[in-house]
């Protein structure tokens, strides 16, 4: 079954060469660090102390490691600390979030067994942990053969992914019997993973990490300086749209023109992908309106600009408390949504389209504390006048928005604590005289059905 495996990645990484060729010309994708992802990890200083590996996909996982991370090196100072991911934009916010903690940052490598025994060899983990729903079969395969415990971590199994994970059942109980263990965010998410043949004893519920990471304070200075320079001080509300994906930026522009015409407001995009900044530079050039970059030279027409577009990586944390309103992309085309949280967390009034099911719990629990705003399901071409509406009404509203803020960060604070339950169980992993057992666990999930 792992030799098709094997055979089947390499089918499909030669049948998209061409695709991978054209992402490296254009954008610069998948050849940097190229020689870390063959698993060729010479170029890591050699640690003298026991290693816990974490590894995450891209921005959002690394996002969400941010307080798993501060628990780590304050609970387990005797280990370090390395951190992986697969995409360009996750290595560059890894250097940035966890410099001074992690000992190392690399690329995770491909999932050949020649590739990630080389990797697996060159760091001798004591410890992986894997962020949400990760599951590469040769590495895992390969941590088990070297008796390394490996972790998910707040791990979440989609509607979607639950159904296509469904189709290679037969396959994927063998590939979780090489997990240590799993602890998952929700008990529908811890359902869905013993469904597919995670072995309960092994499955514990701790809640989201994206919780706790959403009450993490921003670097105050990045946003005093971009409050500065773009003047985002002044009593003109800043209406910020996060995360946004095609189409969506065109949607947010034309609602930015009709909310205009009513009174003085200002705009700053953030697009979810930095592959896409040109392009949406090159929608607002035919917008008609005064814009600039952040990657501009700083200058005096700064203060005056109607749109900013936010072509950095990392930053955007440290502009949501600027904002009025943030609406939160990906959620207008069905792309399952993005972070809602760290907006929320910091009283941000929050807006955002149908399509989130990446986040349903989160978006529920939002929903219920009246702390959201969700838009119904619109096509891209007809959703500019009801978020035009849902942000008018809530700038013509102060004291609600702020209120409706107060709720939504009251939500996220009193559903923190994930960081604190996940380092319980990891801590087990580490003691070579403890196990765990679901039986003694008040964390342990109970037999559930799955939705």
């Amino acid at each position: 079954m792992y030799l098709a495996y094997s055979l089947l990645l390499t089918l499909g990484t030669l049948v998209l060469i061409p695709h991978f060729l054209f992402q490296a010309l254009a954008h610069g994708k998948y050849l940097s660090g190229l020689r870390q992802r063959l698993g060729d990890l010479s170029d890591l200083k050699k640690l003298d102390r026991p290693v816990i590996w974490l590894h995450c996909v891209s921005v959002g996982e690394t996002q969400a490691a941010r307080p798993l991370v501060e628990r780590l090196k304050k609970e387990f100072p005797d280990y370090s600390l390395v951190v992986s991911t697969i995409t360009l934009t996750g290595q560059t916010l890894a250097h940035d979030v966890f410099a001074g903690k992690a000992d190392s940052v690399f690329y995770f490598p491909f999932d050949w067994r020649w590739s990630v025994r080389r990797a697996v060899a060159r760091v001798k983990p004591s410890l992986v942990l894997i962020m949400e729903t990760e599951l590469w079969p040769n590495f895992l395969k390969e941590c088990d053969a070297r008796e390394i415990p490996v972790a998910l971590v707040n791990g979440r199994i989609s509607r979607q992914s639950f159904r296509r994970y469904s189709m290679i059942r037969f396959f994927l109980r063998r590939v979780l019997a090489d997990l240590r263990l799993a602890i998952m965010q929700s008990e529908v998410d811890a359902s869905r993973i013993i469904a597919l043949g995670m072995p309960n004893n092994r499955v514990f519920m701790a809640g989201n990490l994206k919780f706790d990471a959403g009450s993490l304070t921003p670097s105050r200075e990045k946003t005093e300086e971009i409050a500065a320079r773009f003047d985002l001080t002044s009593s003109v509300p800043l209406i910020l749209a996060a995360s946004t994906h095609a189409q969506e930026e065109k949607v947010m522009i034309e609602a930015f023109k009709q909310l205009k015409e009513d009174r003085a407001v200002r705009l700053m995009i953030a697009p979810r992908h930095p592959e896409r900044f040109n392009e949406v530079a090159n929608l607002l050039e035919t917008s008609g309106l005064k814009w600039t970059r952040r990657t501009q030279t700083p200058s005096k027409e700064d203060a005056q600009t109607e749109v900013i577009l936010l072509d950095t990586i990392g930053e955007l944390t440290a502009t949501y408390s600027l904002a009025s309103v943030c609406f939160v992309g990906g959620s207008i085309i069905d792309r399952g949504g993005h972070n809602v949280l760290e907006p929320a967390s910091v009283g941000t009034a929050v807006v955002t389209g149908s399509h989130t099911h990446n986040f349903d719990a989160i978006v529920k629990l939002l929903l219920e504390a009246n702390g959201i705003v969700q838009l119904p399901p619109l096509e891209p071409s007809e959703a500019a006048v009801p978020l035009a509406h849902a942000i008018s009404e809530l700038l013509n509203n102060p004291d609600e928005r702020v209120e409706m803020g107060r709720r939504a960060a009251d939500m996220v604070a009193s559903n923190s604590g994930s960081s604190e339950r996940t380092i319980q169980l990891i801590s087990k992993l580490l003691s070579a005289n403890q196990s765990i057992s679901s039986n003694e666990n008040p964390l342990a999930v109970s037999n559930a059905p799955v939705l």
